[in-house]
């Protein structure tokens, strides 16, 4: 393919883009599962000469997405959810897997290594109609939380557990012994790589005054750990992830401007929109009908096999959860089991299989087909699903709270660059302290509105779960700043172990005690 004819399919697929996210909205159905729909009529027009080449997916596509992941997850939020998505991640991904391939292995008669290839790739979720349905209508912070830190590690556990399956494909045997070191080689390597190159690209970030090289550096560290991890044959998903978490929670808010920063994490935002723009179009144009329908009882089965796996990983792990951590409501647990949509990775990892696999081409058609069957059926139903399970309790009086918030938070943030630019000379003193006490009048108004809703009696709210929730949420931090805290002072022996543990249990007890937000 010549590059005119390369820009001619990109118009085509921009416009059929556009046209997509004009009905979507207008129907009312996620604009992932409208893309792939979309992409299906087409398929004989276009297939033939563009699809889904998994190298551009695995070396492009997705060190964007997850990096983009990464830079907006906050670390705080992240650990104090860290024990619920780790189970998740971790023991209920190799779960899920193990049931898959035993499934397949009977259900269907597949040999060993194809049945834990597909279960492998079909063991992992691929959240992104989740995130678009949690931005249109709001559910709890700490379950958008889990959905979001599951699908950014899973990826990655799912790229290590597929190389190594392949490692063992191609030579033949792999002990026990072997392939946990191998595992614990690539995944520790992974992350002590995106550590240091994460770390590395803050300083020279803070040297950058250019907002646009500064997007360049971020490209430039997204792709380019992806590629150094491939080259030190470690995870080098595993890699982009840890360098994303710690570029945006290290780097980016240090000292940087707000125009640097709307302008970085614009582009990121509009990168991996139109990444997932390209990326479920051609998964439409990628997919074979009339092979589908040929292979349509295996692939139910296959769809059937992987909804157990999700079953039997995600409620016991989460009673085991509840034992560690603050429990998951039951509502959530049906969320994570019914929101377990497979998407491009599976599909990108399916095309990667050996090419010497026989048999190759079924398998592919039975990932295609279970992706597929999973971005229609649970992909439209999860607006419905997210409503019928009551997980949405926006009130007015939580509307109210956060409109006051965002009063807060605009004008302080703007008072800080005010200062900044009395510092630096751009502003006279006189001309700063009239704009400066221009925004404190609205930051002492929506103060005091905050604190009179906050003040009110549990039993004259609209809503029991609005403004005491975002006290929790609060009061949450505050407890986890405290622990950060004790541990340090432990770790730099300024307090005795025995007074920290029995502190750290006290605070323990009482973030159990408070309400998920």
């Amino acid at each position: 393919m010549n590059v005119a004819e390369l820009v001619n399919i990109s118009i085509i697929l921009l416009l059929i883009a556009t046209a997509v996210a004009l009905l979507s909205r207008r129907l009312h159905i996620p604009y992932v599962t409208g893309l792939v729909l979309a992409g299906l009529p087409i398929t004989e027009l276009l297939s033939r000469r563009i699809g889904l080449d998994p190298s551009l997916v695995l070396n492009l596509f997705l060190p964007i997405l997850i990096f983009e992941a990464g830079i907006n997850t906050d670390i705080s939020r992240l650990r104090s959810t860290f024990k619920p998505i780790a189970l998740l991640a971790g023991p209920g991904a190799i779960l899920s897997s193990v049931i898959i391939a035993v499934l397949l292995k009977f259900e269907l008669g597949l040999a060993w290594i194809p049945a834990v290839f597909v279960a492998v790739i079909l063991a992992n979720t691929d959240t992104i109609s989740m995130i678009a349905v949690f931005k249109d209508i709001p559910v709890p912070s700490r379950l958008s939380t889990i959905v979001e830190g599951e699908t950014l590690f899973n990826d990655a556990a799912a790229l290590v557990s597929f190389n190594l399956i392949s490692q063992i494909y191609s030579t033949g045997s792999l002990t026990l012994l072997q392939g946990i070191e191998q595992l614990l080689f690539i995944a520790l390597g992974g992350c002590l790589l995106g550590l240091v190159l994460g770390y590395l690209s803050i300083p020279i970030f803070a040297r950058l005054d250019d907002p646009l090289s500064s997007l360049l550096l971020t490209v430039a560290v997204a792709l380019g750990t992806f590629q150094v991890g491939e080259f030190l044959h470690v995870s080098g998903a595993v890699a982009v992830v840890v360098a994303g978490l710690i570029f945006g929670n290290f780097g980016l808010f240090r000292d940087t401007s707000a125009s640097n920063r709307i302008t970085l994490l614009s582009f990121w935002e509009y990168a991996s929109f139109s990444v997932n723009t390209f990326i479920f179009l051609l998964i439409g144009l990628q997919i074979n009908p009339l092979m589908l329908l040929r292979t349509l009882p295996a692939i139910l089965l296959t769809v059937l096999a992987y909804q157990v796996g999700r079953i039997l990983s995600v409620y016991p792990l989460m009673a085991v959860a509840r034992w560690i951590d603050r429990p998951i409501p039951l509502p959530w647990q049906h969320l994570l089991f019914l929101g377990n949509i497979k998407g491009s990775l599976s599909m990108a990892l399916a095309l990667s299989l050996p090419t010497t696999l026989p048999g190759r081409e079924y398998f592919i058609t039975l990932v295609f087909g279970s992706v597929l069957i999973s971005l229609v059926g649970q992909g439209l139903s999860l607006p419905w699903l997210v409503k019928r399970l009551k997980l949405s309790q926006f009130s007015e009086a939580q509307q109210q709270v956060e409109e006051l918030q965002a009063q807060l938070m605009t004008g302080k943030a703007a008072q800080d660059e005010l200062d900044s630019l009395l510092r630096s000379g751009v502003l006279p003193k006189a001309v700063y302290e009239e704009m400066r006490s221009g925004y404190q009048v609205r930051i002492a108004a929506a103060e005091k509105a905050l604190r009179e809703l906050y003040n009110r009696r549990p039993e004259d709210l609209k809503s029991k779960n609005s403004n005491l929730s975002k006290l929790e949420a609060i009061r949450r931090r505050l407890l986890l700043a405290e622990k950060g805290a004790l541990n340090e002072a432990l770790r730099k022996r300024i307090l005795s172990e025995e007074i920290v543990r029995s502190r750290i249990q006290t605070l323990d007890e009482q973030l159990l005690q408070l309400e998920d937000d």
